[in-house]
């Protein structure tokens, strides 16, 4: 069975998300910072009339901050009823990824509960990610 994923960059890595929890794909906006909120939370911005909260992936990983370039996206997704966005480094493509590609995060090492596994296709690497775990604060 395939599986379309959104790829994208987070610096030098490459990582995924499945398409059907992706609902669109926007530019870098106005993020309005919410006081007491985990450092990860950028903040919320106002898309087509809904306050959004979005999450700096980059953070959320531990990874170096950098500066928002024109590349920057903003992955909106949902999940179970939770709409959030997601801060990367640029969209890369939409592609299909069969089960047989995908290997267990632990088999290689990665041990984060934010990745579901790693995708071996075409010659690329794409680590993906669980949105579920992605959204959890340290309290749920």
């Amino acid at each position: 069975m395939n599986r379309k994923i959104v790829a994208f960059q987070i610096g030098e890595e490459e990582y995924g998300l499945d398409i059907n929890n992706v609902q669109s794909i926007e530019r870098i906006q106005h993020i309005t910072r919410v006081p007491n909120a985990p450092d990860y939370v950028e903040g919320v911005m106002n898309l087509r009339g809904n306050v959004t909260p979005v999450i700096d992936l980059r953070k959320r990983l531990k990874l170096e901050h950098l500066t928002h370039s024109d590349d920057t996206r903003v992955i909106i997704t949902k999940y179970d009823e939770i709409e959030f966005g997601i801060i990367v480094d640029q969209i890369n493509d939409v592609t299909d990824i069969k089960d047989g590609e995908i290997e267990a995060a632990s088999s290689s090492g990665l041990t984060s509960e934010y990745f579901a596994g790693i995708a071996k296709t075409g010659g690329r690497l794409i680590i993906l990610l669980k949105i579920e775990e992605l959204i959890k604060t340290p309290e749920s």
